[in-house]
């Protein structure tokens, strides 16, 4: 497509940058805002991002934003499906526990409220491979509008706007708040008791050793500016009383009206506590409105691509939609004790592991980075034993980048800190609508490949 202009631009950006000599005083203000925002570190707190940005030109954009709705229009569709229908949802395969917490009505009118749907775009064709969805507590809000942000106080951004006028950023963090206030006011007890419609309190409920800290600390300061009273709240704090002849959700500071569930469903089962149980009766109950209810659940899960490439689909979906998910979704195939597995022993280069449960995109081994064939067969018997799935091997678009923090690992130029990254964009969706990018890399490092990570900023250039 002639007029698709996303790897021009970044590799504009590039050029100013080596006219530059690496804009070390640039890089220096971005880190300096980075050290003073809410951090942007992998999980082992290594800070990971990219002074060069992604760039998408208009073109881009609408390829990506098309891509994003007409795929959440499928998740709804797929999981309204599972709701009403039982051989239906055995397609999943999901434990009886997850499924009976899947069925849990959540009392507001969207399925899915948030999502980000990743994909290995190519910037140069603008074709696109699914990669996962995430709807069940999406990463990366956060990370991409603060190292946008930084990036934005360079000098090599400075030129490249004077060049370009046009530039727009996305406000993501805005985007979740619209769709939990539109979320918590569709829902049929917000007025109830003692509730307040339009500022009730709100929680954002996970495990805190596994919580996104800097992410909720962004959402909380964000919804006080707009007088809405919200908290990080541990699961295990909370629990149901009974006050004034109403039951309600409470932790240690007082009643929750309003839930955003950041944590995964498999890890409340993995984890029980009475705060877990308190949850689950103020969902089923309508104590709370529980956004981001139970239900995203299954398609969140890597089983999402067996059943959506499968034939389980023909009578859920609409014709653009089946013919979407065949040009779009990988072949993908649930995998159990008794499945054959050597059709991908045999062609390790083409396949990946992924395992059952939530779907992450560094979780996934490919055929083709192990170590020899008895490696790669200890992964399909593991994944076969877990109930994973293997997953055919999309091409990734790999492009450079400049390294905002000091990097590690060999095949790194450490005169400009350049690297070669696979690229992976993750789409947000709120209430359906197009939100937003999380564009991020993959590097190989000791561990193999994307065992070094990168968050970019993302500029869109209106021209």
């Amino acid at each position: 497509m002639s007029n698709l202009r996303c790897r021009a631009l970044e590799d504009e950006y590039l050029e100013i940058l080596r006219e530059l000599d690496g804009d070390t005083e640039g890089r220096g203000l971005a880190s300096s805002y980075l050290a003073s925002a809410h951090p942007v570190a992998d999980r082992e707190g290594t800070p990971t991002w990219a002074l060069t940005p992604k760039v998408l030109s208009s073109a881009e954009l609408g390829i990506l934003r098309d891509a994003a709705e007409t795929f959440g229009r499928i998740l709804e569709k797929v999981t309204a499906r599972y709701q009403s229908d039982p051989d239906f949802r055995a397609r999943f395969a999901l434990p009886a526990e997850q499924e009976a917490l899947a069925l849990t009505p959540t009392g507001y009118d969207r399925l899915i409220p948030f999502a980000r749907v990743d994909v290995l775009f190519d910037e140069e064709t603008g074709e696109f491979t699914l990669a996962g969805a995430a709807t069940d507590s999406s990463l990366g809000m956060t990370a991409s509008v603060e190292v946008t942000r930084a990036v934005q106080l360079t000098e090599a951004y400075r030129r490249f706007a004077e060049r370009h006028p046009g530039i727009e950023t996305f406000d993501v963090t805005g985007g979740v708040l619209d769709a939990l206030r539109e979320t918590y006011m569709s829902w049929a007890n917000a007025d109830s008791g003692t509730k307040h419609p339009e500022r009730p309190a709100v929680g954002i409920v996970d495990y805190p050793e596994s919580a996104t800290a800097s992410e909720f600390a962004d959402i909380v300061e964000r919804l006080a500016d707009e007088g809405v009273f919200a908290r990080l709240v541990d699961i295990r704090d909370l629990r149901i009383e009974e006050a004034g002849g109403h039951r309600r959700l409470v932790d240690s500071q007082g009643p929750i009206a309003c839930v955003y569930r950041r944590v995964l469903l498999s890890e409340m089962l993995e984890k029980p506590c009475a705060g877990a149980d308190a949850l689950v009766e103020a969902a089923r109950r309508g104590l709370t409105c529980v956004i981001g209810g139970f239900n995203t659940w299954p398609v969140s899960t890597n089983a999402l691509f067996a059943v959506l490439t499968s034939d389980a689909v023909k009578d859920v979906l609409d014709h653009e939609e089946l013919a979407f998910v065949r040009a779009h979704v990988p072949e993908t195939h649930l995998l159990d004790r008794t499945t054959d597995l050597a059709p991908y022993l045999a062609e390790p280069e083409r396949w990946l592991a992924r395992p059952a449960g939530a779907y992450r995109a560094n979780e996934a081994v490919s055929g083709a980075s192990c170590a020899d064939r008895d490696d790669w067969w200890r992964v399909l018997l593991g994944c076969a034993e877990e109930g994973g799935v293997v997953q055919e091997l999309g091409r990734t678009y790999r492009s450079s980048v400049v390294l905002g923090a000091p990097a590690v690992g060999d095949d790194v130029d450490h005169g400009s800190d350049l690297v070669e990254v696979e690229n992976v964009l993750g789409l947000f969706l709120f209430s359906g609508k197009f939100g937003g990018v999380y564009a991020r890399g993959g590097y190989d490092g000791e561990i193999g490949p994307w065992s070094n990570r990168v968050t970019m900023g993302c500029l869109v250039v209106r021209e």
